[in-house]
């Protein structure tokens, strides 16, 4: 199984909740940043949201602000996405990401380019 494990996902009526849980694997990944990205058929992965090694600094897509919420228990080795008043536009395959080494005890948030290996998956389907 791989290093990055992805749950949650489903499906919801426009303005319902989810909630994404990533169990990482590797304890060394507790000081990196971790992100969430998304991908829907014929387009590029795109990415959705991130946050830093201590879960004190996070980053988003700016179609998502307000709407998600990116957090982590390094105790236990998950990263969630809490996902409130869904859209039909949000329904994708969405992918757990760990940071690349440059993302390593940084304090900034991490943005598209800090990411270099993804989880399988989980799909998200948002009804109108």
């Amino acid at each position: 199984q791989g290093q990055l494990v992805e749950s949650g996902g489903g499906l919801v009526q426009a303005g319902g909740s989810l909630r994404l849980s990533c169990a990482h694997r590797r304890r060394d990944l507790v000081r990196y940043a971790m992100g969430w990205f998304r991908q829907t058929p014929g387009k590029d992965r795109e990415f959705v949201a991130g946050i830093n090694w201590s879960g004190g600094e996070a980053s988003y897509l700016d179609s998502v602000k307000g709407r998600f919420t990116i957090s982590r228990d390094s105790d236990k080795r998950m990263v969630y996405l809490q996902m409130d008043n869904l859209k039909p536009e949000d329904t994708a395959v969405y992918y757990c990401a760990s940071g690349s080494s440059n993302t390593f005890g940084r304090m900034a948030p991490p943005d598209r380019t800090d990411f270099e290996s993804w989880g399988q998956g989980t799909q998200v389907t948002v009804s109108s």
